[in-house]
């Protein structure tokens, strides 16, 4: 594959409903897309950073300034024989793990249309069907979040994910669990709380959750495993995991019994691949992180959730949840069992709707070889 030219686009997309975290309330969607060209092929990913550096270090303008001045050079003209020869390029660049992905992971949709084989395929993934979850956003009331997950429930999503924060934890776990105290409940902090909370944390105990993810320091891995230490409920690391050796750490130091592992926030699908092999190896589940993707990005989701070792439904939904309208078609849909059909058709598996990308695109640059 010689990389001739690399698009961007920025996208302005408007949520069905605003999500809130502890980082805030998101209501429209920036995304920002990457179309590659090599040897006549096009090959599409979603560059996952938010529209500000909350979640991580990240932020889409951020991403694109990186993209524009440092990848974009380094990988243009350049003849790959894998898609995962991309990671050599980019090795003198530190951090910026979602606008790494967001190149590589083009050029492994790429490979799979030249190859002629699924992109899970490509990836060694071994399911035609993947179990899934949902993450619901911080809700007013437990009243209201209950509410949203019956819904769910009732849709047949595999596990229920809530997002926590101190003050809207305890009472909004207590008022799910009662009506539902058998589903796959878990609950994700986004490093809302501290060592200070630990009595509280340890409360979590009394409601069979899965996991708790994520409750300290977004770049902590040593708290974690002090806090692992005095609690019963698996800790799952999300932010906190960039590459492999953190997964490593993580896993030996005792942090976390579960790993999230996120395309973006790993640097694409040839460290996510090492992680889920390690965690595989440990007896560690893993399982799909979501950054509320459009279609393309969840495309990539579910390739990358068909792996051995994803033994944990993912946050990858369906489209409807999110979008009026998505840019690929047919778009995600999720089955009354809650699963989701991997497409089995060269690359993507999905026909991305170029009118409506041009329609919503806010900002464009191109660059060539």
């Amino acid at each position: 594959m010689r990389v001739e030219s690399i698009t961007l686009r920025k996208l302005r997309m408007r949520l069905k409903a605003p999500f809130e975290t502890s980082f805030g309330i998101t209501h429209d969607r920036p995304v920002l897309l990457v179309e590659l060209q090599a040897d006549g092929s096009t090959g599409w990913s979603e560059v996952t950073a938010t529209e500000g550096p909350f979640y991580n270090s990240e932020s889409i303008d951020i991403a694109w300034l990186v993209i524009r001045n440092f990848l974009a050079p380094r990988i243009l003209g350049k003849s790959l024989s894998a898609a995962s020869e991309a990671r050599s390029h980019f090795a003198g660049v530190r951090g910026h793990e979602m606008s790494r992905a967001g190149i590589e992971n083009a050029l492994w949709d790429i490979e799979s249309q030249q190859r002629g084989i699924p992109l899970s395929q490509l990836l060694g993934g071994t399911l035609k069907e993947i179990s899934c979850g949902v993450s619901l956003s911080l809700q007013d009331s437990p009243e209201r979040l209950l509410e949203k997950v019956s819904t769910e429930v009732a849709a047949g999503y595999q596990r229920i994910k809530i997002k926590i924060k101190p003050g809207r934890d305890l009472g909004y776990i207590s008022a799910i669990r009662k009506p539902f105290p058998d589903i796959r409940l878990s609950v994700d902090a986004n490093s809302a709380y501290t060592l200070d909370d630990l009595d509280l944390l340890r409360s979590f105990d009394d409601f069979k959750l899965l996991m708790i993810e994520q409750p300290l320091w977004w770049d902590d891995i040593y708290s974690h495993a002090k806090l692992q230490k005095h609690i019963k409920t698996p800790l799952c690391l999300d932010e906190s995991i960039h590459h492999l050796r953190g997964a490593q750490a993580a896993i030996d130091l005792g942090a976390c019994r579960i790993i999230n592992i996120k395309l973006g926030r790993v640097g694409g699908y040839t460290s996510a691949r090492e992680i889920q092999a390690y965690c595989l190896g440990r007896n560690i589940p893993a399982w799909c992180g979501g950054m509320l993707e459009c279609g393309i990005g969840r495309a990539h989701n579910i390739a990358a959730s068909t792996l051995p070792g994803y033994t944990l439904p993912g946050d990858v939904s369906a489209s409807k949840r999110y979008w009026i309208e998505d840019v690929i078609e047919p778009e995600v849909t999720v089955t009354p069992q809650g699963t989701i059909r991997v497409p089995q058709t060269p690359g993507l598996g999905y026909h991305v709707r170029h009118e409506l990308i041009e329609r919503w695109t806010v900002e464009k640059e191109i660059f060539r070889a």
